[in-house]
């Protein structure tokens, strides 16, 4: 006698699946209440803001592109290209000082180098602000220990400059990249670089022809990050240098203040959207490098 094993009715497991799918669904219900409520307000405001010109007799609203076209005119357009190029030239020191750094981390056989090292980049990137700023300034300011001490003022050392400032976003921006590249030099199995030298490749050859081409996406999107974070960066500029030197942060402080000029909110709305473009752009090409490196290292 042969057994008949039970048919499996398409339909019907097709109907369970769609009965329990919007079940699924209510478990993100909050997640995305708390997000849009969180997000989606002052997404909303901003833009609106943006683009909303008031009257100054009457008061009447209207929708324009007059702040937008003056977020990107005189001081306010200098003030974005200066934080873009400190962002791009911090963002690339610290890549190329962290990649070497996380290297040497991964490649030590002393497991509690290591962690410790791990744990003090967790902590050190996200150090900042005020207390960076006033560390720096007691340490290297004008009448800071290591100043008088090296006499750094007569050899034209100044950290309220653009390099100082740099230099102080190097102390967070640094171990961030180490923990950003980590995990991708951990992914770097060790038969590519036996196959490498059993044809004859030296370290340097394995590095440029295998280990650094797989790294490149995550390379560059450590880049990115470390960009938009030095972008996004307030605190810490505006205890150290003020309005000395045009960044974008400091100017829609300035704006929404009133210390450049009165009624200017809406211009500093305007600013605060070019830097949203700015950061959409930088996480436009940062999330596809991001899984590039994913297949590879994974």
């Amino acid at each position: 006698m042969t057994a008949t094993l039970p048919r499996v009715d398409t339909a019907t497991a097709a109907a369970v699946k769609r009965r329990r799918r919007p079940l699924g669904w209510l478990a993100v219900v909050p997640l995305l209440a708390f997000t849009a409520v969180a997000f989606g307000v002052p997404a909303l405001a901003m833009l609106d803001g943006a683009f909303t010109a008031k009257d100054p007799a009457t008061g009447a609203g209207s929708y324009t592109v007059d702040n937008l076209t003056a977020s990107l005119r005189g001081a306010y357009l200098t003030a974005l290209l200066g934080s873009v190029k400190l962002s791009a030239v911090s963002a690339g020191i610290a890549s190329v000082v962290g990649l070497p750094l996380a290297q040497a981390v991964v490649t030590s056989r002393f497991r509690a180098l290591r962690e410790a090292v791990l744990t003090a980049s967790g902590v050190l990137a996200n150090f900042g602000g005020v207390p960076l700023a006033f560390a720096f300034v007691a340490t290297l300011g004008n009448a800071g220990v290591l100043t008088r001490h090296l006499g750094l003022t007569d050899k034209g050392w100044d950290l309220y400059s653009f390099w100082g400032l740099v230099i102080v976003y190097l102390y967070f921006l640094i171990p961030l990249m180490v923990l950003t590249i980590t995990p991708a030099l951990d992914g770097l199995r060790s038969q590519w670089r036996e196959a490498a030298q059993n044809n004859g490749a030296t370290s340097v050859q394995y590095w440029r022809h295998v280990a650094l081409p797989v790294l490149l996406p995550s390379l560059l999107g450590g880049l990115v990050l470390l960009f938009g974070s030095a972008f996004a960066a307030y605190a810490t500029a505006a205890a150290m240098v003020g309005s000395s030197i045009p960044l974008v942060t400091l100017q829609i402080a300035d704006a929404l203040s009133g210390n450049v000029l009165v009624g200017q909110e809406n211009v500093a709305l305007a600013l605060s959207l070019d830097m949203v473009l700015v950061a959409g752009l930088v996480m436009a090409v940062y999330l596809p490098l991001q899984r590039r490196s994913a297949r590879w290292l994974a």
